[in-house]
């Protein structure tokens, strides 16, 4: 992204990195946008402390549009997904969210332990995933577990969903994917 300061045309949340806390900005207040990725936004806001992440829903504020590709996969109409399709589609979703500090997705940064699709229903699903964060005291667990939550259940057929933070195995550098450590020039 281009480092040119702008200023937020409006009051709008965002999620103090790597807190976690979080805060009102103030419309007027001037940042730089460092990431723009998976429908959210990380911004540089030295009045207050450096990063901070915002969502889809306030990229107005830093005079942007949520892109194209932050909206929700298509899918299926609910009752046409086999469990194959319904697999692929919370993979995708996953893959959409992003650590707002490293421009790689929770998938391929390998954060992402386990998912498992059981029934909830007749034509529902309930979704379970475990994940782990770069660092165990990150605040932004929280926030990357809600943010695939959310995404999850947008999808179709999906019912419930719950992603729980889990510190083992401890995660190291040798669990980011190939295409990973591509983007991040590690090989």
């Amino acid at each position: 992204m281009a480092q040119e300061w702008i200023e937020l045309t409006r009051d709008c949340e965002a999620v103090l990195v790597p807190a976690g806390t979080t805060v009102l900005l103030r419309g007027g207040t001037r940042a730089v946008v460092t990431q723009a990725l998976g429908g959210s936004y990380t911004l540089h806001v030295p009045d207050y402390g450096g990063l901070v992440r915002i969502s889809d829903r306030d990229a107005d504020a830093v005079g942007l549009e949520p892109p194209v590709e932050a909206a929700h996969p298509v899918a299926p109409a609910e009752g046409d997904l086999d469990p194959g399709t319904l697999e692929t589609l919370v993979w995708q979703q996953l893959r959409s969210c992003y650590d707002p500090e490293i421009p790689v997705t929770i998938v391929d940064l390998g954060l992402v332990y386990d998912m498992t699709i059981s029934p909830a229903g007749t034509e529902h699903h309930r979704v379970d995933i475990k994940m782990t964060l770069t660092a165990p005291g990150c605040g932004m667990g929280a926030s990357i577990a809600a943010d695939a939550r959310h995404k999850i259940l947008s999808l179709p057929n999906i019912e419930e969903a719950d992603v729980e933070l889990v510190w083992q195995p401890q995660w190291n550098p040798n669990m980011i994917s190939p295409a990973g450590r591509a983007k991040l020039g590690m090989d």
